[in-house]
């Protein structure tokens, strides 16, 4: 067990000055588009291959390639609940002034421009499938940023944010296609292309369900359980999930990482909402996160990076750790109690004397870049989270 000087609470509070320090604002690890050198405009192999080297390299040479730090709107979000959260055992009128600059930016910097409101991030991002524009709003952003939404709305009752997510849930349901399956359905991940991702379309129910909440309605509520019945339907024996699906071939994706937290996490969020109660989805939620336990991390709190390699720890697989096993502590203690184990071995070994978390540790040396939505946002939440568990 790693022993660290540094509370749970004095860690929040040292990244909290972070954070707005810097202004919300930071560089991203898929940044590299951003840069004033237009390599989208070289093809699609020279964008992804920019995009992989420059989010593997431990030196930083976005200064050199023009790319300046940005505000992110999926880390407004993350802040957003973050705040949100820390209001409930503070209730400082600085964290509620602060909680209304995250929404009201949130307000104005909504997409319309697929219909409702949506978020996308603030750089284009590619990968060997597609190449997404900046700012193209997204399931998973939006969903991120409704969750923050929610969370500022439940603590000041602000109409103006219930109205927001009734307009993301337009976006999501107009805007964003879905595919049919016997057991389901699963919603795209952007508007720019059909395709099958498991936790962005729990994170599109997740939005849907939110607005049914805000609205006093029912609207989308048999979406939002065909979306969550189709993922479960796709868990395998031992509690894991793959990351995505090829239709067409019925051909997965098996990537295991700290998505597994993602949609153990969403499916149970979604229960809650709801309040459907379903014996299937509870059964899944308890496999998926023992096999999230029991496969993901070491006894000492240490993340693996995708099975089965072990190396290296990303600081956002912590995060959601921390998250995902706080979340799920009233089903066994011992999980909220492993969430503080993870925030421990992080504490100890990936931050920053300034407060800050880096970015990756390896087995030998690390990358100690300070990004702010992969880094910083998430880690915020995390604690803050943890912090709130402890004090109720």
């Amino acid at each position: 067990m790693p022993r660290t000087n540094v509370s749970i609470t004095e860690a929040l509070d040292a990244l909290r000055q972070y954070v707005e320090r810097e202004g919300f604002s930071g560089w991203d690890p898929y940044d590299a588009l951003y840069s004033r050198i237009p390599f989208q405009k070289m093809g699609k192999w020279p964008a992804v291959l920019v995009t992989q080297a420059l989010k593997r390299l431990p030196v930083n040479l976005r200064p050199l390639l023009g790319i300046s730090k940005g505000i992110n709107p999926k880390a407004m979000g993350l802040f957003l609940h973050a705040y949100s959260m820390m209001h409930r055992f503070e209730s400082k009128p600085q964290t509620r002034e602060t909680m209304d600059f995250l929404f009201d930016w949130l307000e104005r910097n909504a997409s319309s421009a697929f219909g409702g409101a949506g978020w996308g991030y603030n750089f284009a991002w590619a990968n060997p499938g597609k190449t997404v524009p900046a700012f193209t709003p997204s399931a998973v952003v939006t969903g991120f940023v409704c969750r923050g939404i929610a969370a500022y709305h439940e603590q000041t009752g602000n109409p103006k944010a219930a109205d927001l997510m009734i307009l993301a849930a337009r976006f999501i349901h107009e805007s964003l296609d879905h595919t049919e399956f016997p057991q389901g359905i699963c919603i795209s991940y952007t508007p720019i292309s059909k395709d099958c991702c498991y936790n962005a379309s729990l994170l599109a129910a997740e939005v849907l369900a939110l607005a049914d909440r805000a609205a006093g309605e029912d609207r989308y509520r048999e979406l939002v359980r065909r979306a969550v019945d189709f993922v479960v339907s796709r868990q395998k024996v031992d509690g894991r999930w793959s990351y995505s699906l090829e239709p067409d071939s019925d051909r997965e994706r098996a990537q295991v990482d700290f998505h597994q937290g993602y949609v153990v996490e969403s499916i149970f969020r979604l229960g809650e909402i709801t309040g459907i109660r379903n014996a299937n989805w509870t059964n899944a939620v308890e496999r998926g996160v023992r096999f999230y336990r029991e496969n993901q991390f070491t006894p000492e709190g240490r993340s693996l990076w995708r099975l089965p390699k072990q190396w290296p720890v990303d600081i956002h697989h912590q995060a959601q750790g921390i998250i995902t096993f706080a979340r799920l502590g009233e089903l066994d203690p011992e999980y909220h109690a492993f969430a503080q184990h993870i925030a421990l071995w992080t504490l100890e070994y990936m931050r920053s004397r300034r407060g800050y978390f880096h970015y990756r540790k390896y087995r030998v040396g690390g990358n100690s870049i300070p990004f702010m939505r992969w880094g910083q946002a998430w880690m915020l939440l995390a604690l803050s989270l943890l912090n709130l568990n402890d004090q109720s």
